[in-house]
């Protein structure tokens, strides 16, 4: 009889005594209890975090269905961020994966285990101690000159027709434009790099569009994750702002700590994935 579940992994981890007792009190994104599962070779140093979940939600099929439903995927999101985040608060080291990693049971995550191991734990060794801060840079959109009709009647200039007078106001209006550009994008640019020297590592995100980006006003021109160690956050947070302080047309956002999604290993689609 065909197993009606499979097992979803949410992280790797070293097995202490603070995780395991942390992992029996967590519930995973379909509800389900969230427990350890160790090598098939027999070694104690790693682990997956895992829960059993319906192949009927979580298969291919009807996984690509689900990802279309935002309601569910944002659900499952947060879930998954749930058992990481808890599993982070007990001290441990972990390697979060990728939403709906699953496996077909739980002889197929233990010889992953197995084969990846030298790769899972020397990611852990350099991501023990460090985690994970955004930062997010937004151009603000009073660097756009305003298009009053107040502005253009100031602007007039004499002796020109209305067209070349027209042509002559948005002229000036694209250099001071383009001018104020340049000077959020250098603002930007002075910005990461100190962000950089505050930090071990960086990845670069695209910038986030439409409701992606935000509430807030502007333009998202920078959407970094940087790798910080975990006693050097508050530092790293003031010299962002303390840098970003004054600039005009710029806006910041520092977010975290989080678990480091951003330097965690990816494993191989064709290697998780059941179907």
């Amino acid at each position: 009889m065909t197993d009606p579940n499979l097992v979803y992994i949410y992280a790797v981890l070293r097995p202490t005594p603070e995780a395991t007792a942390a992992v029996t009190q967590l519930r995973g994104v379909a509800g389900e209890p969230v427990h350890l599962v160790a090598p098939a070779a027999g070694t104690h140093r790693l682990a997956f975090a895992v829960g059993h979940v319906p192949a009927a939600d979580y298969a291919e099929a009807p996984l690509a269905a689900h990802l279309d439903d935002l309601d569910w995927l944002e659900s499952t999101v947060r879930s998954h961020h749930a058992v990481v985040a808890a599993l982070v608060g007990c001290g441990a080291a972990v390697l979060p994966l990728r939403l709906a990693t699953v496996y077909l049971d739980e002889a197929s995550a233990r010889q992953a285990l197995d084969t990846r191991r030298d790769y899972f734990l020397s990611l852990l060794e350099r991501l023990t101690g460090h985690v994970e801060l955004g930062v997010k840079l937004y151009a603000t959109p009073d660097i756009t000159p305003p298009e009053a009709d107040t502005d253009a009647a100031r602007e007039q200039p004499t002796g020109l027709g209305a067209g070349r007078a027209y042509l002559s106001i948005r002229r000036r209006r694209q250099r001071r434009n383009d001018e104020a550009w340049r000077t959020v994008a250098q603002a930007a640019a002075h910005l990461t790099e100190t962000a950089r020297a505050l930090a071990v590592d960086r990845v670069a995100h695209s910038p986030q569009r439409g409701s992606l980006a935000g509430p807030g006003p502007g333009t998202n021109v920078g959407n970094d994750a940087y790798l910080v160690r975990a006693d050097r956050v508050d530092a790293f947070r003031t010299g962002i702002l303390a840098a970003a302080e004054g600039v005009p047309g710029l806006r910041v956002e520092v977010t975290g700590p989080w678990a480091p999604y951003s330097f965690a290993l990816q494993p191989e689609p064709q290697s998780e994935t059941a179907a």
